[in-house]
């Protein structure tokens, strides 16, 4: 039984997870807890409150991206969420609802780069992993959508990486949005990052690039939303530190940096030295940060100035300042006494500051050490001591910086300043975060004060947002009470505050520190509750602020706050010769109200003192820092409050810099300052947890009963909520969402569970059982059988074992029998022999013995006896006597006694009681002599018993001894015989030992030679075996050095592929530059032609496009000729025309070499494959003659069409109505019948060609033999006529065939045109059981109305479609009638020829069947004739106002492209260079801007591609080159172009064809990337598997299929579209391979990358529906036939991530199995996956980080790129096979719809 999990504070970890163990019991007051280290624990409750601890959220909800989606919402629970998002998932950010908790990794993490940023843009907040850039495209996003100005505030305390997160913020901006000009606003805004960083940051011990000032900078937009400017405002910069540093510290590292540069040759004038040598850089003892190269940081800080404008002369000045400050600090004073001081005369770091600064050292000294009082009357010179002459130099140094700093700010404000105006802008906030330290001073106060400031904004910021959602889900409103911090922000700003106090002790002429403090404790203590007085000081007060209390300590606050500095040093720097410093301090003495407006209508708030006129009166004053800080501050809040706020707050994890390294007693002091606590509280004051009703539905569906489900989603879950929570205080159904009390998703939650754990176990149980019985019944089965055949096997085994047993055993008895005989015998004669002699020794020995032993007995009996007796009498006399002296020594004393005792009665009852004692024991004592006596009695009369019976045994013992006595004596005699017998078989055993030795002797020989031939046959094996090996290693040395060869030779064949591949993408890329410049090149054009005074006329602007792209010689001097027009009209920005034609002369040129480079290596690679050239030739030989045999059949085949095609001109005539082209027409039935009637005679057809031919065969080797090698086949025969005949039968077929090509092109058509009405009825089909499904659930109002709408739209397109095909019909009507009306005079003309041929004698004796042969028609060379004045309507007509659509449909692919080349055969053929080059250029330059204009649409581009590559391919086709004529006809090799090489052409269409395949893939992704993401992660193709999890306050995307979201079946959609598209145009099925690849490369990487970014993505369940969508864009390559084309492997990464995803992830085995599986991820991308692994349900486990640190170190060897994300923008390299066309020129015909009609057909 699992009991609660509450968390208990602790003091070192600040809150401590523990587990009930014991149920709590109202009125408990100790809780029995058992901690996570297993120890034991009673938790005492607060008598008082009697709070419980609080409870802990399910393990499924822990590493939530938004602690808003936490059941239970309080400080552990963030705590730990953050804490387990850090250190186990290496995530830094954190939703916090409105806030993105930023933690401080303190490492540098891949996150940040370009490819992050494109994955970001464009998302909406809640679909991304929480991130920077999410909060930055929110704030761009409302910024477009809302028409708002927006805000970034980050803050947080020192070190916590605020600056960090405002830079990357503002490169975010910079890199989505661009600038509007080619001023570069956005790296100008990037660049004044580290000029700031310079003089605003300084190494502290907290941060080793600390902030030191806040600063709000504007960045803005124009309409388009394109950067055009930025402004910077500045807050409280830290003075102090150019003169201070504690340890551990640095001074700002501008400082440092000129120290690091000093070997410069323009630095040497600043004479400066190393760090150390300075006074004012040297104290925090530690110049250096590790990591960190000053001098490079100088080189970036120079760099960045000059971006931005600071020309060098401007920056030499800023440095000199800087040295002169550092050489200031150097300068010593000296005592004179104890009321002055001096400086001497020839200080060497005073005389250089003088030089630097342009004043004269005199003054200087002067003024260091003296001051100047003014009275009413006169005026005097004073001098001070030492230390306020330290004092006055260091407030001069303070004051120096402060100018240089504000002048920086100015001039970085104006660099960043655009003319074009304003439209929008967002401020990103780098403030300082709420500050206590041992000891507070005047800074510290002024950052809580605005911190106090921003967190009343924050607040009620929460607050309106909160209330907001609640009125618009229509929820009950009730009034959450939350901390307001105003009465703080009175106390430090009202009257007579902090504030107000501080600036009045300023103008009081004596006022001090004390007299501050008394009137602080005189007018608030006691009497504001948020002030109080330190118990041990008078020098101190404290302010309780809504983070903490703070001590300030009051030394220091007028100083600070006046802010003082001698006047006359600074009339001594206005005097100077240098002009940089003259202008720092020109405005000085000028008070400007932060109040009033600004100049230039711009606001720029200057946080510096500003001193007043010297003319001006000493009664005026200028403001106080204080002042002037609450005058900005309140400006601040006043932006902030105009624009949407968007929070950042960043946490430092640790104080010691360690890399993910959490203290949770540092995380939780930053979190209750921050405001994040603050906005969890009012969260979770309300319902904090909230679900859309269809995402509620998802994951408790499995809650809810069938007949829970209703058609209503919003009813089902109302129903089953009232059921599954009985309180109904604990939820509020919302318009759209149900609001839940805090706890209550975690209730729901562990329901969930349950039942899933339930359904697990049965579904579990039943499988087992399965299993478990299918493996009984193979197990049983098998052992069946195996019984079977072992038992039978046994049982012959055991009967023949029975029969040889059965005949050993009859061996074995008769053996044994015989030989136990005649052992026995042996024995039996022997041990008689043995017994008789030694029983009779034996019998002798027993019987002395006896003798002896009875004689001894009887001489012990009489001895025994008598000392018995004797010691008998002597010990009792001895016991006699002494009993009689002791009874007699016992008798007196007991006299005595008796006497003594016989006075009292107690002593006889004494008496009687010891008697009666010994009585009993006597009587004990005789009972156990009794018994005694009785043993000893029975024991005698045993020993009696024993002794009679052994001499009973004694006596027959001596009977048989003497009986044995007698019979050893008969033995005796036979003892001789034995000892004969003994010598005899001793005998016999000498005997059988010398034959025994010989034997050996022998067998030794034999075994001796045995051994030398095993040895020998050893000896013979070994060589046979080393024969073999040695074959064996010939043989694997010959296969391996052949493999090797193999080997080398696929390595080098793949590294060509690669190199020849990187050329080409090279070389692509190029291409994609050259058009980009290209199109900016246009574009500037156009701007120049629209500058008023510089406009170019259309004929300039056309000429220039057409012509600036190609190499020939007309384009080159057309071009320079406009050049000329251009520089006499138009010089505005000719420099940058003439870099951009500089740099396309030089893109050409690197094009040409590289042009040259790919010809080479394809030379190569045609020289290596020149030998499968030949073989490919033999093979094509053979293929030729077989079609040439198949072509001769189809001739015979096609006379039958003759017949056939009068019987359909008869009925095509007969019935000319509009559907007689229709299935099921008169006219389509004729068809077919006919077809099928010429497919029943081809057979006989051919049999009768086949005879003819033979016969011709036969009859021209018969005359070879008698007339020359040429026989004239007209005397084949008298008459001629079979000569008539063959030509008839050649004239007939070549005409049936084009007939018969015709009519099967046309049936193929309409067999494809049915099966397209076929397939566009299923999708109709479908899409009407979508729509009824979808109707069924709307409302009968809404539903009626969509049903007609719908049916509108369906007769709409009906018509449409009808009017479409009644179009075609039409057409093909016309144009079967055409084809029949010629048909028939051609037939008929052949009839009467054929008449007139016949001879008269022929007619009359044999009839024949007549034979219709057509007149030989005219014969077209595939050229098409055209005016040059009819060239721009060529191009018009057939390029810019031709529609793919219908070309596509209604004609041959690729008509464009054979019209185009069949004009260009005819100015080919009259030998008209100048007519080639124009209607080349005009085509190519035409198809720029058709593509131009419609680029973004697939079916245009895809056209043109598909065109473009025909075009190039017949240029190739037709070009004369016998490579490219391979494959031609012999009609196709006379058609080949004659007068010009357009080799050149060729070229620049291939880059054009490589142009429009990169336009092509733009926008295919495009129109697949709003889907990918959707369809192949979000939406759930297998229902039910993953369930939805709460989400918190930044809603992702649902994966629940609304209508409107993209699923996987919208991206197959897609695919079929582009593909059937691409097949319409003809495209060559190569190229649409590559198109496929580029296409699954697209999804993949989009899919993984956005995988990698989303943590929620990240769990089992995802990973199975990844793998299943893959499954199905597997199955559409396999449908299309498209598995080759190396698009599944582009898909690798991702099924390895799925994989990744489902795989065990525990052991070493899991460990290396993943890292041998992974092989096409990254090491970055797998520990990313693993890190981002979120189980969704409870049965899921995390992964460990021991697990995680296993798998980087096996991938540790890994060499590869360390990049996370996939390139999305990646295109392979396209290559375009040479793909010649079947089609012959001469029969292509020019449709009407093209309006070609001025082209001649020649």
């Amino acid at each position: 039984m699992s009991y609660a999990r509450v968390w208990i504070p602790d003091v070192e970890e600040v809150w401590k997870s523990a587990e009930l163990t014991k149920d709590y019991k109202q009125g408990d007051t100790v809780l029995h807890l058992h901690l996570e280290d297993g120890t034991e624990l009673e938790h005492k409750l607060d008598p008082k409150t009697k709070n419980l601890p609080h409870l802990r959220n399910p393990d499924i909800l822990v590493g939530e991206n938004d602690l808003t989606a936490l059941s239970y919402l309080h400080e552990p629970a963030v705590l730990h969420n953050l804490k387990v998002r850090f250190i186990d998932s290496k995530l830094i950010y954190t939703y916090c609802g409105i806030v993105l908790v930023a933690i401080n990794p303190y490492e540098n993490l891949p996150i940040y780069g370009t490819d992050i940023i494109n994955a970001y843009s464009g998302q909406n907040m809640g679909d991304m992993d929480p991130h920077i850039f999410a909060v930055a495209e929110e704030a761009y996003k409302q910024m477009a959508r809302d028409e708002r100005n927006q805000s970034i505030i980050v803050s947080g305390e020192s070190g916590a990486g605020k600056t960090v997160s405002a830079k990357y913020a503002m490169r975010y901006f910079a890199t989505v949005s661009g600038s509007a000009s080619e001023a570069n606003v956005e790296e100008k805004v990037l660049a004044s990052n580290p000029i700031m960083e310079s003089i605003g940051n300084a190494k502290t011990t907290r941060n080793d690039n600390s902030s030191r000032f806040g600063k709000y900078i504007e960045i803005g937009f124009d309409k388009k939303y394109h950067i055009i400017g930025a402004n910077m405002r500045t807050y409280l910069l830290e003075k102090s530190r150019v003169v201070f540093q504690a340890d551990e510290e640095r001074n700002y590292h501008i400082f440092y940096q000129l120290c690091g540069s000093t070997h410069l040759p323009e630095f040497k004038d600043l004479k400066l030295g190393p760090a150390d040598s300075f006074h004012y850089t040297k104290q925090g003892r530690n110049p250096v940060i590790d990591g960190v190269d000053d001098a490079k940081e100088m080189f970036t800080t120079r760099n960045a100035f000059s971006l931005l404008g600071i020309n060098e002369s401007y920056q030499i000045g800023i440095f000199q300042v800087l040295a002169a400050i550092l050489h200031l600090g150097n300068v010593e004073v000296k005592d004179r006494d104890s009321d002055s001081s001096n400086i001497p005369p020839n200080n060497s770091h005073l005389t250089i500051f003088c030089d630097l600064m342009g004043v004269t050292y005199k003054d200087m000294s002067h003024w260091l050490c003296h001051k100047k009082l003014k009275t009413a009357t006169e005026t005097y010179i004073k001098p001070i001591p030492k230390l306020q002459a330290v004092n006055a130099r260091d407030a001069l140094s303070k004051h120096i910086y402060a100018k240089l700093f504000s002048w920086i700010v100015d001039h970085v404000n104006e660099a960043l300043h655009s003319t074009v105006k304003q439209h929008s802008f967002i401020g990103v906030l780098d403030i300082y975060g709420f500050e206590t330290f041992e000891i507070n001073s005047f800074e510290q106060f002024c950052i809580n004060y605005a911190n106090e400031k921003l967190q009343q904004q924050f607040n009620m910021h929460v607050f309106k947002l909160e209330q907001e959602e609640y009125m618009k889900e229509q929820i009950p409103w009730t009034l959450i009470d939350f901390y307001d911090n105003q009465p703080c922000i009175n106390l430090i700003e009202a009257k007579l505050g902090v504030l107000d106090l501080l600036d009045e002790e300023c103008r009081m002429p004596k006022g001090s520190d004390d007299t501050w403090a008394q009137k602080l404790y005189n007018t608030h203590l006691k009497k504001c509750v948020l002030f109080e007085k330190p118990r041990m000081s008078n020098k101190a007060f404290i302010i309780q602020h809504f983070a903490d209390k703070v001590e300030y300590q009051c030394e220091g606050f007028l100083e600070k706050n006046k802010d003082t500095v001698n006047e006359e040093q600074i009339n001594v720097l206005k005097a100077s010769k240098f002009d940089l410093l003259v202008e720092l301090f020109q405005g000085e003495g000028k008070v400007t109200s932060p109040t009033g407006p600004p100049p230039g209508g711009r606001t720029r708030l200057s946080i510096k003192p500003d001193k007043a006129r010297p003319s001006q009166s000493s009664k005026e004053h200028k403001m106080t820092v204080g002042l002037q800080f609450r005058n900005s501050l309140q400006l601040l809040m006043e932006t902030l409050n105009a624009t949407t706020p968007h929070y950042v707050r960043c946490i430092k994890p640790n104080d010691y810099k360690f890399p993910f390294t959490f203290d949770p007693k540092r995380a939780v002091q930053q979190l209750r300052a921050c405001g994040v606590l603050e906005t969890i509280r009012i969260s979770a004051a309300g319902f904090p947890s909230r679900w859309t009703y269809q995402e509620f539905f998802s994951r408790y569906r499995v809650l809810m009963k069938q007949k829970d489900v209703l058609t209503d989603k919003k009813l089902t879950c109302k129903n089953v909520l009232e059921k599954l929570v009985q309180d109904p205080d604990k939820y509020q159904f919302g318009k759209t969402k149900i609001f839940f009390r805090a706890g209550q998703v975690a209730y729901l939650e562990k329901l969930r569970a349950d039942k899933l754990r339930a359904a697990c176990i049965r579904i579990q149980k039943t499988i087992r059982c399965w299993l478990a019985r299918k493996k009984y019944l193979r197990m049983k089965s098998a052992a069946i059988s195996i019984q079977r055949y072992v038992r039978g096997y046994q049982a012959r085994c055991l009967a023949k074992f029975l029969r040889r047993t059965r005949a050993a055993i009859i061996i074995q008895k008769y053996q044994r029998m015989y030989v136990e005989r005649k052992r026995y015998k042996r024995q039996q004669a022997a041990a008689l022999a043995i017994q008789c002699i030694l029983r009779a020794y034996m019998a002798r020995q027993q019987y002395q013995a006896l003798l002896r032993e009875h004689k001894a007995i009887i001489i012990q009996k009489w001895v025994r006896g008598w000392l018995a007796r004797q010691w008998y009498k002597r010990s009792l006399a001895a016991i006699v006597y002494l009993q009689c002296c002791v009874r007699r020594m016992r008798a007196k004393r007991e006299l005595k006694k008796l006497k003594i005792e016989a006075r009292s009665v107690e002593h006889f009852k004494k008496l009687n009681i010891g008697m009666e004692n010994k009585i009993m024991q006597l009587q004990r004592k005789i009972d156990e002599q009794n018994k005694e006596n009785r043993a000893m009695s029975e024991r005698l009369s045993n020993l009696e018993i024993s002794h009679t019976a052994e001499s009973e045994r004694l006596r027959g013992e001596l009977n048989r001894l003497r009986g044995a006595e007698e019979e050893a004596r008969n033995n005796a005699n036979r003892i001789t015989t034995l000892l004969e017998e003994l010598a005899r078989l001793r005998k016999e055993l000498e005997a059988t030992r010398t034959e025994k030795k010989t034997i050996e002797d022998w067998a030794d020989t034999y075994r001796h030679e045995m051994e030398m031939v095993s040895e020998l046959k050893d000896q013979n094996n070994l060589l046979k075996n080393e024969k073999n090996d040695l074959n064996r290693m010939i043989q694997e040395q010959g296969q391996l050095m052949a493999e090797k060869m193999q080997k080398a030779l696929e390595e080098e064949t793949k590294q060509l592929e690669n190199d020849l591949n990187e050329e080409r993408s090279r070389y692509q890329n190029l291409l994609t530059e050259h058009l980009r410049l290209e199109e900016r090149y246009e574009d500037l054009k156009e701007e120049v032609s629209l500058t008023p005074g510089h406009r170019r006329t259309d004929s300039t602007h056309s000429s220039n496009e057409s012509e600036c792209t190609y190499n020939s010689e007309f384009a080159e001097s057309e071009e320079s000729s406009r050049g000329r027009e251009d520089v006499t009209k138009a010089a505005l920005d000719m420099s940058l025309f003439l870099k951009l034609q500089k740099r396309v002369t030089e893109l050409e040129q690197e094009k040409q070499s590289l042009q040259n480079e790919l010809d080479r290596k394809e030379e190569q690679f045609q020289r290596a494959r020149a030998r499968d050239d030949e073989d490919h030739k033999k093979a094509r030989g053979a293929e030729l003659e077989y079609e040439s045999l198949k072509r001769q059949e189809l001739e015979s085949e096609n006379k039958k069409l003759k017949h056939d095609l009068n019987q359909m001109r008869q009925s095509l005539t007969g019935n000319a109505g509009a559907g007689m082209a229709a299935p099921g027409s008169p006219a389509y039935k004729v068809l077919l019948d006919q077809l099928n009637s010429s497919n029943e005679e081809l057979e006989v057809r051919k049999e009768e060609v086949l005879i003819l031919r033979s016969q011709l065969v036969s009859q021209k080797e018969a005359m070879q033999h008698k007339v020359s090698p040429t026989p004239d086949y007209r005397e084949l025969n008298e008459d001629g006529e079979l000569w008539l005949v063959y030509e008839g039968l050649k004239e007939t077929n070549r005409l049936l065939e084009s007939q018969l090509q015709s009519q099967k092109k046309t049936y193929d058509n309409e067999v494809e045109a049915l099966r397209g009405e076929l397939q566009s009825m299923k999708e109709e089909n479908n899409r009407q059981q979508q729509l009824l499904a979808q109707n069924l659930q709307l409302p009968p109002e809404a539903r009626i109305e969509a049903s007609l709408q719908h049916e509108i739209t369906r007769l709409t397109n009906e018509n449409l479609d009808l009017m479409e095909q009644l179009e075609k019909q039409d057409k093909t009507v016309r144009k079967l009638k055409k084809q029949l009306k010629v048909f028939a005079k051609k037939i008929g003309e052949l009839e009467g020829k054929w008449v007139e041929n016949v001879s008269p004698g022929q007619t009359v004796d044999e009839p024949i069947r007549p034979v219709n042969i057509p007149r030989k028609e005219k014969d077209f060379q595939g050229m098409l004739e055209y005016k040059r004045e009819d060239e721009l309507k060529l191009v018009k007509n057939l390029i810019l106002e031709l529609k793919p659509r219908g070309v596509a449909v209604n004609l041959i692919p690729g008509l464009p492209a054979y019209i185009l080349f069949m004009c260009l055969r005819h100015a080919d053929y009259l030998n008209d260079d100048q007519k080639v080059r124009t209607l080349l250029t005009s085509t190519i330059n035409s198809i720029k801007k058709i593509l131009k204009k419609k680029g973004d649409d697939f079916e245009t581009v895809s056209f043109w591609l598909s065109n473009t590559c025909r075009f190039l391919h017949c240029l190739k086709q037709y070009s004369g080159e016998e490579a490219f004529m391979k494959h031609n006809t012999q009609k196709q090799n006379d058609h080949c172009l004659t007068n010009f090489d357009l080799a050149e052409y060729r070229q620049v269409l291939s880059d054009l064809a490589i142009q429009i395949y990169q336009q092509l893939i733009k926008c295919m992704e495009n129109i697949l990337q709003p889907m990918i993401v959707s369809g192949m992660l979000e939406h759930e193709t297998i229902q039910g598997v993953s369930g939805v999890k709460p989400t918190g306050l930044r809603k992702r995307t649902s994966s629940i299929a609304d209508e409107g979201t993209y699923t996987l079946d919208s991206i197959l959609r897609q695919l079929n579209s582009f593909h059937s598209t691409m097949c319409q145009h003809g495209t060559d099925p190569e190229l649409i391979k590559q198109v496929v690849k580029q296409q699954f490369y697209i999804i993949g990487a989009v899919t993984l990358n956005n995988l990698l970014l989303r943590k929620d993505m990240c769990s089992w369940s995802k990973g199975m529906q990844i793998r299943y969508n893959v499954s199905q864009l597997e199955e559409w390559l396999r449908d299309k036939n498209l598995m080759t084309c190396g698009a599944k492997e582009t898909l690798e990464p991702l099924i390895q991530a799925a994989q990744l995803l489902q795989v065990k992830k525990k052991t070493d085995e899991d460990a290396e199995a993943i890292c041998s599986m992974c092989n096409a991820l990254t090491t970055a991308q797998i520990v990313k996956v693993l890190n981002l692994y979120t189980p969704v349900n409870e049965f899921e486990e995390r992964v460990s980080i021991t697990f995680i640190r296993t798998i980087q170190t096996r991938l540790r060897d890994r060499k590869e790129s360390p990049q996370l994300l996939m390139d999305t923008k990646m295109i392979y390299p396209v290559t375009f096979p040479f793909n010649p066309s079947t089609v012959a020129l001469e029969t292509i015909q020019l449709p009407s719809s093209l309006n070609l009609s001025f082209l001649t057909r020649v």
